[in-house]
């Protein structure tokens, strides 16, 4: 699927909200923003310095992300709890916080529910994530 650098800016700051929800980073949410990270074409420094400072900067705008369609917002849902689950737990920030994204990308509540029943119980290091099929166009 392509996408616009707006929609892969939107994905990977929104990801970026998202781990600092708990506000604790841990090793394999790091790895996985790192993969998700490269996989949008983002330079690697960039990546290591947003995640190092995402805890405490104060200035990024923390709504959830609007995407230009639904099926992004879907991989977004699905990578989101992809690393949430990383660390065997999703803490109620989190999940707060991604059914408010579901909800302004008109994912209802039941699809979140059967994502995340999906997402629960997997090995998201070694699991395929969305952002791995997703094209970043010019």
């Amino acid at each position: 699927m392509k996408i616009t650098i707006l929609d892969a800016s939107c994905y990977l700051k929104g990801l970026m909200l998202l781990i600092r929800k708990d506000r604790k980073i841990t090793d394999t949410e790091n790895l996985l923003l790192m993969r998700i990270g490269k996989s949008l074409g983002f330079d690697r420094e960039f990546c290591e310095n947003t995640i190092k400072d995402i805890l405490n900067n104060k200035y990024v705008e923390d709504s959830p992300p609007v995407f230009s369609n639904k099926e992004l917002a879907e991989k977004f849902i699905k990578d989101g709890l992809a690393v949430v689950f990383s660390d065997n737990n999703i803490h109620p920030e989190e999940e707060n916080w991604l059914i408010a994204v579901a909800e302004k990308n008109g994912i209802d509540k039941a699809a979140y529910l059967e994502y995340k029943n999906k997402y629960s119980g997997i090995d998201t290091m070694l699991a395929k994530l969305e952002v791995e099929d997703l094209i970043v166009s010019q």
